[in-house]
């Protein structure tokens, strides 16, 4: 039977601080571990542990069958990296050596087509075959018709660049679902794929017989999955670990009860601790004047050491306290009108108009436009003026498109763009970006910037450089810069995507608040339940508004 152990877990940062302290979880056949915890705890980083590609600095893995892994950055490479190389990067161990040895001998036979190089292509071609590289083949010919409309044959060679993050995506799953590996290692496997993709997503987990560990910021996802929850809790050493042996609809219920316990043991530990040492000092202080209570001043030291040296139980986590003010402000009636506004080689023309204070979630399949639309709302529409420049400073490339989008008077769009991380900032840290401001975005003094940081969890990374943020952490802070510039248009790319469950609870919060108009393109269906308008991009460049979140061109509805 295949499992995965992790015993003791202990990480620790290369400033000397722990990332992970004491972690331990097991993984089995057919089980489906969904490891949760906030944005920067280590959930990734535990992930590569668990599948070899880092050393823990305490602690043991124990795996037995064939692992395959699927990271987090999956799709946002800018390599030459081919189908085939995807395909080839998440097959197993020796499959992948044997494979990486045929490309290397084909090479060598087209620029030197001596003796050598003939012999070594044909031991390659027998290790392939004796790997099973063609009935891998075969199966990803399976794959890339299902995924991609087209024979292994002819999709291999394609640019995986020239597909889009949630095509990637789900090549990688399919081939990973269907392939040999007993033990699959997901981080954030839901990542840029449409619900229609989520949906198939969670119908193979539920039919695999595979042991699955995964990272996953879908609420959705989480309740229909999971089997196991692991959560991640931040502590003064490093993270701990904390399983619920039941699914995520229980979890949030029983994390607060243990919480309310913890705490409860805490308190009364508290209490016993201050009792005795009272009782030492009075002792101490009677034992000054009076000879014979000096034994049971001794006796009392003994009592207090004994305690002290079991110590206290289980500290509680330390909560999360994200707080995103975005105020916004008024402006003109009608926020956002379109025309006629047919997005170039994506959308039929259209009419939209959507008022002051209005909630609007864009939905439809991926590559049907949707960022397209916020991006041209994002540069101030068809003709900006002054007033509707971004107002975080934001550069914007054009959309190529017909007919007219225009924003309302004193409309300020603010801009969250889908991957989080903004070219423009590049090189330089958290502090010096609010020092800096940009835009409408006035510049902060060091303390100021401090508090604003701190007040989304990112006091810790303010000497980071805005490159090397994880991803909930970059999404924190671009939504940092959208509250200090003050936009009244929020257009929201995905904005959950990488945020942890109360980042996400404390962002549908924030909005709750704002002063203004929002737009926002999701996959997100507990995010969805917010809005009260619903725009849907169909596959054929139709664009409808209809009554409920609608997520796929068939009329299928939230859930």
């Amino acid at each position: 039977m295949a499992h995965l152990d992790l015993s003791g877990i202990g990480y620790d940062l290369p400033d000397g601080r722990g990332l992970l302290a004491d972690v331990s979880l097991h993984v089995g056949q057919g089980d489906r571990v969904a490891l949760v915890g906030p944005n920067g705890a280590g959930k990734t980083t535990l992930l590569r542990i668990a599948t070899g590609q880092l050393a823990p600095h305490r602690g043991a893995v124990t795996r037995s069958g064939t692992v395959a892994v699927m990271d987090q950055l999956l799709g946002r490479r800018d390599d030459d990296t081919t189908v085939r190389d995807l395909l080839v990067r998440h097959a197993p161990v020796r499959l992948r050596e044997v494979a990486e040895r045929l490309t290397a001998a084909e090479l060598a036979m087209m620029t030197d087509d001596d003796e050598p190089a003939q012999l070594a292509y044909a031991q390659a071609l027998a290790d392939w075959a004796d790997v099973g590289g063609y009935a891998a083949e075969a199966a990803w010919d399976e794959v890339t018709q299902q995924v991609l409309a087209q024979p292994f044959e002819r999709a291999q060679w394609r640019a995986a660049g020239t597909l889009s993050g949630g095509e990637v995506k789900r090549l990688v799953l399919t081939a990973l679902l269907v392939g040999p590996a007993e033990l699959l290692v997901l981080d954030e496997p839901d990542n840029a794929l449409d619900v229609p993709a989520k949906r198939w997503l969670e119908d193979q987990l539920l039919a695999t017989d595979k042991g699955v560990l995964f990272v996953s910021h879908d609420r959705e996802l989480l309740a229909r999955t999971a089997t196991h929850v692991a959560a991640l809790e931040p502590g003064p050493a490093g993270a701990t670990a904390w399983v619920h042996t039941g699914s995520f609809t229980t979890f949030p219920a029983a994390r607060a009860e243990r919480l309310a316990r913890l705490a409860e043991l805490r308190r009364r530990w508290d209490e016993e601790h201050a009792k005795l040492r009272e009782l030492v000092a009075m002792y101490r202080q009677k034992a000054a004047y009076n000879a014979d209570m000096a034994s049971r001043l001794q006796a009392a030291r003994t009592r207090l050491a004994r305690f002290e040296e079991v110590g206290p139980p289980e500290v509680v986590a330390a909560e999360q306290h994200v707080q995103v003010r975005l105020r916004g402000g008024r402006t003109g009636k009608r926020a956002v009108v379109c025309e006629g506004l047919a997005l170039t080689g994506l959308t039929q023309p259209f009419d939209l108009e959507v008022w002051f204070g209005e909630r609007l979630a864009v939905l439809g399949a991926n590559g049907t436009g949707k960022s397209h639309l916020l991006r041209l709302l994002a540069a101030g529409g068809t003709d900006p003026g002054p007033e509707h420049r971004p107002a975080d400073g934001q550069p914007v490339e054009p959309v190529p498109h017909t007919g007219v989008a225009r924003l309302g008077a004193r409309v300020r769009p603010g801009w969250f763009a889908q991957g989080h991380l903004r070219q423009d900032l590049t090189g330089r840290t958290l502090l010096e970006v609010l020092h800096r401001g940009e835009g409408d975005r006035a510049g902060m003094g060091r303390e100021e910037a401090s508090r604003a940081l701190d007040r989304y969890e990112l006091a810790r990374a303010a000497e980071q450089r805005v490159e090397t943020l994880s991803g909930g952490q970059a999404a924190r802070f671009q939504i940092l810069l959208l509250e200090l510039s003050g936009a009244t248009l929020l257009l929201l790319d995905e904005p959950t995507d990488n945020l942890d469950l109360h980042s996400a609870e404390a962002l549908e919060a924030g909005l709750a608040a704002f002063e203004g108009t929002v737009l926002a393109v999701t996959h997100d269906r507990w995010f969805a339940r917010g809005f009260d308008r619903f725009l849907l991009v169909r596959a054929d460049g139709t664009v409808v508004e209809t009554p409920e979140p609608v997520w796929a061109d068939d009329g299928a509805r939230v859930r």
